[in-house]
């Protein structure tokens, strides 16, 4: 029987990563559930990542922080590289770094199949975004709360997905910022007139009481962190419950209900 994972892991960036780097012209926008390590038992990492893959995520984020983009230091791309054969789900690396570039090839080598960047750390983003195209990874921005959408306007043939942070960057457990929703809306709207489908991304507080206006905005990728490793009935129960959430929200959206 297909995990859940294996039912919604069919469109959006991940197409790009599990195929021969082809990306799709237009997707239907699927609801994808990726849980930040960020709370997990670093000692243990390996199997969490695994309970994460049981519980039926979709793919896993990884937060990396160098303490000078943003006020915490976590890990880098040898850590990462040391649980990629735990798992099968997509990773992905969420570099708050300054001046990326030189380190995406090491992220794409330890196995993460898309690359996020902050636009407020790359002198040239589009040379960025090049670049991470070029190592074959789906190439992603993320703009934190401060951020005009106009920023990515000008590079979205570039873009397999972009962040919408709803927290300001570098620590797990904050608030989430509902001020944003009008944001990933607009953001939804500049996406959609793309000549290919984007993903739309959403970190920062989401847990069962936020989702919805997340998803309802138009994000189809919710990152989950605290709430889902603090879930009282489990990662599974707290997957399931989250997407159950984003799918009724879409749903709200479309008008099928």
């Amino acid at each position: 029987m297909p995990s859940p994972a294996d039912e919604h892991q069919t469109h959006s960036a991940d197409d790009a990563i599990a195929s021969d780097g082809a990306r799709p012209a237009t997707a239907p926008p699927p609801v994808l559930i990726a849980p930040s390590v960020l709370p997990a038992n670093f000692a243990r990492l390996g199997d969490e990542c695994q309970a994460l893959e049981k519980a039926g995520v979709d793919r896993i984020q990884f937060d990396v922080m160098d303490g000078r983009f943003v006020p915490n230091l976590t890990f880098g791309p040898d850590v990462i590289g040391s649980v990629r054969s735990a798992v099968s789900v997509p990773f992905e690396a969420h570099l708050m770094i300054e001046d990326p570039d030189h380190l995406i090839p090491r992220f794409v080598q330890a196995g993460c199949q898309l690359i996020i960047v902050h636009a407020e750390a790359c002198v040239h983003l589009h040379r960025t975004l090049s670049l991470i195209r070029e190592l074959d990874a789906a190439a992603a921005v993320a703009l934190n709360p401060h951020t005009p959408i106009e920023t990515i306007a000008s590079v979205t043939d570039l873009l397999d997905m972009v962040l919408v942070m709803t927290v300001n960057p570098g620590f797990g457990g904050q608030a989430y910022l509902s001020s944003m929703e009008p944001k990933i809306e607009a953001t939804r709207a500049l996406l959609d007139r793309a000549d290919h489908w984007i993903d739309l991304e959403v970190d920062g507080g989401i847990s069962p009481s936020t989702i919805g206006g997340a998803a309802g905005a138009g994000a189809n990728v919710l990152i989950s962190g605290s709430s889902l490793f603090g879930h009282p009935e489990g990662l599974a129960a707290g997957v399931a419950e989250l997407r159950r959430l984003a799918v009724a929200a879409w749903d709200r959206r479309s008008g099928r209900i």
